[in-house]
């Protein structure tokens, strides 16, 4: 069974840490802290965490993971992306990339497999180095700037003390979106996540 490549997409250094369009990474993080394990550099340019993830019914320990936050800036991810599945052998329909998303309110999460890149750079990245857009997405919305605001300037703000006191409680529910696609599969991960409210 192919392993599961779980992506957080996001810009590096410290100065991105906090922003929106980091979210992804964000929720990677949480994933980590579950996993009780830390990530190493590998040479695909990329921090990485291989482990296992949740639990299968059963009481089975669930499948084998592996974490990655690309340490390129956005626009670039897909060569970290690809190179790394076919390093750790994935498939691309167990590559999960997890990003923000404008067309979607704060504190929003929706799942989905393949479709367009909604001129997100990141996915568009990865689709053109995957060579499909047949793979997993965790979308973490955003929501739109305010008035004339440039969506590149918004992305790159960090979240307003307002979607702080949220965020965290959003990041727990995508990490928990991520698990139950890899013990439950997408289609009851989508039911769950798509007919919940907070």
């Amino acid at each position: 069974m192919s392993p599961w490549l779980v992506v957080g997409l996001g810009n590096p250094g410290p100065q991105y840490a906090s922003n929106r369009h980091n979210v992804g990474q964000m929720v990677v993080d949480v994933l980590a802290r579950r996993m009780n394990g830390s990530f190493t550099t590998h040479k695909a340019r990329a921090h990485v965490l291989d482990g296992r993830l949740g639990t299968l019914p059963g009481g089975v320990p669930g499948p084998r993971v592996i974490l990655a936050k690309p340490s390129t800036y956005m626009n670039v991810s897909g060569g970290p992306v690809a190179t790394l599945a076919n390093f750790y052998g994935v498939d691309p329909s167990h590559v999960l990339v997890v990003h923000d998303e404008l067309d979607l309110p704060p504190e929003t999460l929706r799942l989905k497999f393949g479709g367009g890149e909604g001129g997100h750079n990141g996915l568009r990245s990865i689709s053109n180095f995957l060579g499909t857009k047949d793979y997993m997405r965790l979308r973490v919305g955003v929501g739109r700037p305010p008035g004339r605001m440039d969506a590149a300037d918004y992305v790159l703000r960090d979240f307003s003390s307002a979607e702080r006191t949220e965020l965290g409680v959003t990041l727990e529910e995508g990490a928990d979106a991520i698990e139950e696609v890899l013990t439950l599969g997408l289609e009851k991960a989508q039911q769950r996540l798509h007919t919940s409210s907070r």
